[in-house]
């Protein structure tokens, strides 16, 4: 093989040669996927008419229309947590613990089934590459499902509710369009394991598979109104965090929607769980095992284009060693190959809207005005669709916005410190506080530095890496409440 030096793959879908190797497409098929022309919403365990517009969603790798969905206006709502109140009243809240169980192992096992088909339609509908969704978000999905399925039936252990824990009533769920089935699965497993019904608005750019998920309900013959789906974009999501019969919100997604929420839900008994924004910290001492940090550096920024509200956008490197990493994080990044997400050899995937690129880009040529330096390798885009490449920006301060603001793309800012204090004291200046990394060869230093971190996660030399069992959230404006483990079931009992 000739050694190249191109990143990318290109508008052809043809793969380009990287890193010295020529990679042959590897595509995978869209045949699995039977996507319907229109949409409706799923209240009461059926697919009706919404009584708003329709609206269209889009492959933001190519920008064609995939289908067009129902938005649901006041009235559907209403609809939904009617629908959702009366199948806590009748049926969930009366089955036992051990019962609820069996629908969510149901559940669990056939997103199993149909993991090929669910991965594919998060690829399409978001614009990730197949590889993540198809090796990292559906079996952590799954994973939740049978996680929480095994609380079912011993919440008087889990130490909330003094032995005797009760469900809230219903949930009102709304969720974003960067991990769509991922965060479906964060919100309805704890919810239902603890005795709660949920409606759930998915994000207006991506919800097919949440509608997917609609199918898994009904094939699991789950109970009708247990889970409903209501589509549309704000105002949906408006007048379900707003519906007085609404005893629990879960929000994922910015900070500024999130105090929005959390002004609406002021005032009244709803319990409100808030995962919000994130500009995390990435801290390498210069006893780190540099290649192994490199990795976690890209798995870190670039994963699903950097469309992570725990992604390490901070790198802050110790002054001794920022060159000799900074050299192998490029060489690293010349590796990346940019394109088709159904492409099984694509690390970085489209950029999931028009919206969004356009503040990727506005960003970084703030960047740019401040006199930071950035850097891209060689990449050549497809021309339809959404794309940014993976850059850099080095000569960052404290003060650039390209170090403040959350991008929510695969741009990361470097930093440099001396000292640990110094490194604590830069991770730690941020409005922000979901998570951090840190990479260093003593144990000790891990334990002093985690501590002394004002974030809700942090990796110690590794990153982005989620498990079920384990509690994720964060402090200041990344929100509160925790998702993930036995804290997650506390958000959803009385």
């Amino acid at each position: 093989m000739a050694e190249k030096n191109v990143v990318s793959t290109g508008s052809t879908g043809e793969a380009r040669p990287a890193n010295g190797f020529d990679y042959a497409p590897a595509p995978e098929s869209r045949s699995i996927v039977d996507i319907k022309a229109s949409y409706g919403l799923f209240v009461n365990g059926e697919f009706v008419d919404g009584g708003g517009k329709a609206f269209k969603t889009i492959n933001p790798a190519t920008e064609e229309v995939l289908a067009e969905v129902a938005e649901a206006d006041a009235a559907d709502v209403d609809a939904a947590v009617k629908a959702a109140r009366r199948a806590y009243d009748r049926v969930w809240s009366k089955l036992s613990g051990r019962e609820r169980a069996k629908y969510l192992y149901r559940i669990a096992r056939i997103i199993q089934e149909r993991s090929r088909e669910l991965a594919v339609l998060e690829s399409i509908d978001n614009g990730k590459p197949i590889k993540e969704s198809r090796d990292v978000d559906v079996p952590i999905v799954a994973a939740h499902f049978f996680y929480y399925a095994g609380w079912a039936d011993k919440l008087e252990y889990s130490g909330y509710g003094g032995g005797n824990p009760q469900p809230l009533g219903v949930a009102g769920q709304v969720i974003p369009w960067n991990f769509p089935l991922l965060m479906l699965a964060w919100k309805i497993a704890p919810a239902l394991a603890c005795g709660n019904t949920v409606v759930l608005k998915p994000a207006e750019t991506t919800p097919l598979t949440a509608l997917l998920f609609a199918e898994i309900c009904q094939q699991a013959d789950l109970p009708a109104g247990v889970v409903n789906i209501i589509t549309g974009a704000g105002e949906t999501g408006r007048a379900l965090v707003s519906h007085p019969d609404v005893d629990k919100v879960a929000f994922t997604g910015s900070t500024e929607v999130g105090k929005a929420i959390a002004r609406a839900v002021a005032g009244t008994n709803k319990k409100l769980t808030l995962e919000l924004g994130g500009k995390a910290a990435n801290i390498v001492f210069d006893d780190a095992p540099i290649d192994q940090a490199v990795e976690g550096i890209v798995d870190g920024i670039f994963f699903n284009q950097g469309h992570v509200c725990c992604a390490g956008s901070r790198l802050l490197v110790q002054e001794s060693i920022a060159e000799e990493l900074l050299g192998r994080l490029k060489r690293r990044m010349s590796t990346l190959r940019v394109g088709d997400p159904l492409d099984k050899n694509t690390d970085i995937g489209a950029i999931n809207s028009a919206e969004q690129l356009e503040r990727i880009r506005e960003l970084s040529a703030v960047g740019d005005a401040e006199g930071a330096e950035r850097w891209s390798p060689p990449c050549e885009l497809p021309q339809h669709g959404f794309w940014f490449p993976p850059t850099i920006f080095t000569g960052v301060s404290q003060a650039h916005r390209i170090a403040r603001e959350e991008i929510f793309g695969p741009v990361l800012s470097v930093l440099t410190f001396r000292t640990p204090a110094e490194a604590v004291e830069k991770a730690n200046n941020t409005p922000y506080g979901l998570s951090a990394g840190v990479w260093t060869d003593k144990g000790s230093r891990i334990l002093k530095i985690a501590n002394e971190l004002r974030a809700g996660v942090v990796w110690a030399n590794t990153f982005n890496k989620f498990d079920p069992t384990s509690p994720f959230g964060g402090y200041k404006e990344s929100g509160h409440g925790r998702e993930g483990g036995r804290h997650g079931l506390e958000g959803y009992l009385r």
